[in-house]
């Protein structure tokens, strides 16, 4: 007799016994309690039964013909789609080793005739309970698994699960494809074989080995590992150690092939040169363009020590000539021939130094004596224009860390541009050049004029290329000036001052501070 008699899904039960009457005592006792009833009075359709529904409970009984009770649990336990099913023997035993012997074949309780419907009612609802939450948990793990191999399967990274000894004990899709080879046949392997060539000379020094024995992390990038047919590549990879508890069983590797990275780096690098190389070529092209314009000025700056030099040089000749020359009127002129000199030295010194393409990169400059020798070099356009320069600077000013040729190329351009401004507007206000502290990581240089400033309209395009205020300009000028102190790692600006003219900025970062930006205030 085999018969379905309740179509309640949430909790199967299947009821096996040979004698009929025990039968209809079980499904009188439980068929109001919810559970889906199966019934069977004999092994083999119990075992068809089981196999087909999967329930939760069954209650055998143990003296049964042909098939006893013991063979069906112990098939049903065999078999993977019902081994999680709750045995639950019946017996009119009272035997003790009849109890051991079917806990021994998997079984979950024991319930002795004749059935006690209380007793019935606990054991299943706490057998069924039981059943349902580990198959709850079951499926819940495999969704879990599931999910974590469709993770593994989609990410790029190469990944190792590695015993104690590092051997190869779970790899991911991607690390099958770094090696150019089926995952399967990383299985098994030492990961220290497959990947170093000097895995047989030093293990103490080996990648992930202080992992996998002394659970310390790492993480190293630019290293050279092996692929399965023995050319090698540029990896970074991380390893963790593999923890049950407090004890260490192995390590995780992620690990991928960073060939093109370095490709793009290296790339990047050698773009990043070729746009220094052209802002030194730019910067250098603009230095000669301000010499072009000042030319003049040099020209007539030099022409009067040598003038000079020329006269005091004769008037020494005459004085040679004479019978009894005054000596000491003599040593006076050729001291003067010798001050002259060297203030024709000095001039064509800073010409040269002004001139030269930067060779030395960034220093350690005194704003102080870095803005006096601009200002001296601006004497020319100075008195060319008619007006002064006033330079202040705070006390105690730390030093900066920037390039000496290229921070005066940009005061010398700002100091010009103001000098022209307060021409034009018919000022005779100097120009007023200051420096001082800008927070803990920068120093602020500015440059102020009472000329005819800025009009609105260009304020915003100041600094773009080729955008130009004067008629025969170029535009490069600042623009230029923008990249050269961006190189220092400063900032350049500009500000409308409230009563007239224009004042510009930039800064520059301190010697030895670390930590943060040298960015404008706000």
């Amino acid at each position: 007799m085999t018969e379905t008699v309740s179509e309640n899904s949430e909790v199967t039960v299947l009821l096996v016994d040979d004698n009929p009457q025990n039968l209809k005592v079980l499904y009188e006792t439980l068929k109001d309690k919810g559970y889906r009833l199966l019934i069977a009075n004999e092994g083999e359709k119990a075992l068809d039964l089981a196999h087909r529904h999967h329930p939760e409970v069954i209650l055998l009984d143990i003296m049964m013909p042909e098939m006893d009770g013991y063979e069906v649990c112990e098939r049903l336990k065999a078999d993977p789609q019902t081994a999680d099913c709750a045995v639950v023997f019946l017996s009119a035993l009272d035997d003790l080793q009849a109890k051991v012997k079917g806990f021994s074949l998997g079984g979950a309780d024991y319930i002795s005739k004749p059935f006690q419907s209380q007793e019935v009612i606990a054991r299943v609802k706490t057998h069924a309970q039981v059943i349902r939450l580990e198959r709850e948990l079951q499926a819940r793990n495999r969704e879990l698994q599931g999910d974590q191999a469709r993770i593994l399967n989609s990410i790029s990274e190469g990944i190792y699960g590695l015993d104690e000894n590092g051997i190869i004990e779970f790899a991911n899709p991607a690390a099958g494809m770094i090696m150019g080879c089926p995952v399967e046949d990383l299985i098994g392997k030492s990961f220290f074989d497959l990947h170093f060539s000097t895995a047989s000379d030093s293990e103490d020094n080996l990648p992930v080995m202080a992992t996998c024995r002394q659970g310390v992390a790492e993480n190293q990038r630019d290293i050279r590992m092996l692929r399965a047919d023995g050319s090698g590549f540029p990896a970074e990879y991380r390893s963790t150690p593999k923890l049950e508890g407090e004890e260490l069983h192995g390590a995780v590797v992620v690990f991928r092939d960073i060939t093109t990275e370095l490709e793009n780096e290296q790339a990047l690098e050698d773009a990043r040169a070729m746009v220094q190389e052209q802002r030194d070529q730019l910067a250098h092209t603009s230095r000669l363009s301000t010499m072009g314009e000042m030319a003049a000025g040099f020209a007539h700056e030099v022409n009067q020590p040598l003038t000079a030099i020329t006269n005091y040089a004769r008037v020494a000749k005459r004085m040679m000539g004479k019978e009894q020359p005054d000596l000491g009127l003599l040593q006076e002129t050729l001291d003067k021939v010798e001050a002259q000199s060297h203030r024709a030295s000095e001039i064509i010194r800073r010409i040269r130094r002004f001139m030269k393409k930067p060779a030395t990169g960034k220093e350690i400059l005194s704003v102080p004596g870095l803005l006096e020798d601009t200002r001296q070099f601006a004497e020319v356009d100075m008195r060319n224009n008619e007006g002064g320069i006033e330079v202040q600077v705070e006390d105690s000013l730390p030093d900066v860390l920037a390039d000496p040729i290229q921070v005066q190329q940009v005061a010398l351009n700002l100091i010009r541009n103001a000098l022209e401004a307060t021409r034009s507007a018919g000022a005779a206000t100097p120009v007023e050049v200051s420096a001082r502290r800008c927070g803990d990581h920068c120093v602020r240089v500015q440059v102020r004029d009472h000329g005819i400033g800025v009009a609105e309209e260009a304020e915003e395009k100041l600094f773009h290329p080729f955008h130009t205020t004067k008629d025969e300009g170029m535009g490069i000028g600042l623009a230029t000036c923008r990249s050269l102190i961006q190189a220092q790692g400063g900032e350049i600006g500009y500000e409308r001052p409230d009563d007239g003219g224009a004042c510009f900025w930039f800064t520059l970062p301190v010697s030895g501070v670390e930590g943060g930006l040298c960015a404008p205030e706000e």
